[in-house]
């Protein structure tokens, strides 16, 4: 890196008797100078792997840009490629150490984890939470649901409105990092629900507990390259980019499980 010298005039000291003479002390600073903005490279989703293991990565069924401008091509490459990828990752690497939970689907795991075991919580909770999100989303959607689903909102929010007030409540009061979510609960009913970090509702001892059908990340990594601190805007674009036909086939499944 090239480097320049700035010569500043900084303290003229004057003595206060006349036969002193007035000196100046010169400083030498060494400043580097600024590089070359480094030029940032977009992979490919399908060029990401996870190491091997139980467990890989939901396949993106679209491009890293395809979600913009309501998400950003960089947030989602970060987001996908590096977040994603490490929960993956770390999530394999404990469940090859732990022969109790060899070829146990991610459900299983989280609904017998041991919540005091925080790796284990941090990474199955980072690696489900953030595929269900993922699988949420899809260029040119949003809307409303339809059919089945459509008829539930309306039985159990009274309106698709009063549902998504819920829902935007929900994601705007969780105090930090975590997630807002729609689930179908053990009665089969449709409610919303927040929880903190990656904790979700299939985890023992949950406030509201049930099967997730739609999910928001509210943490930083996921909005704050692209909304800074301006989540409740985030929080409404997420509306324009639901595919709501891949949450309503998750409660027709959620539906038949409760039968």
């Amino acid at each position: 890196m090239k480097k320049f010298l700035v010569i500043v005039m900084t303290i003229s000291l004057c003595c206060t008797l006349p036969s002193c003479k007035r000196k100046k002390l010169t400083e030498v600073v060494e400043v580097p100078l600024p590089s070359a903005e480094e030029k940032i490279t977009i992979g490919h989703p399908d060029d990401v792997t996870a190491d091997n293991g139980q467990f890989s990565l939901l396949k993106l069924p679209y491009e890293y840009n395809e979600l913009s401008p309501d998400i950003s091509t960089l947030t989602m490459e970060m987001h996908y490629s590096k977040h994603y990828l490490t929960y993956t990752n770390n999530l394999n690497r404990l469940v090859a150490a732990d022969a109790t939970l060899t070829d146990l689907a991610i459900e299983d795991i989280l609904k017998k984890l041991d919540l005091n075991n925080a790796d284990l919580r941090n990474n199955a909770g980072g690696f489900y939470n953030h595929g269900l999100f993922f699988e949420s989303l899809a260029p040119k959607a949003g809307g409303q649901p339809k059919d089945t689903l459509a008829a539930a909102i309306t039985k159990d929010f009274g309106g698709f409105d009063l549902f998504k007030t819920q829902f935007t409540e929900a994601a705007e009061k969780q105090f930090g990092s975590g997630w807002a979510w729609l689930i179908v609960d053990k009665s089969g009913k449709l409610q919303v629900t927040s929880t903190p970090n990656q904790d979700n509702p299939l985890m023992p001892k949950q406030t509201i507990a049930g099967t997730p059908i739609l999910c928001l990340d509210v943490w930083e990594h996921a909005y704050y390259l692209d909304y800074q601190y301006k989540r409740k805007k985030y929080i409404q674009n997420f509306f324009n980019i639901i595919n709501w036909k891949k949450v309503g086939e998750r409660y027709e499944e959620a539906i038949k499980q409760k039968k």
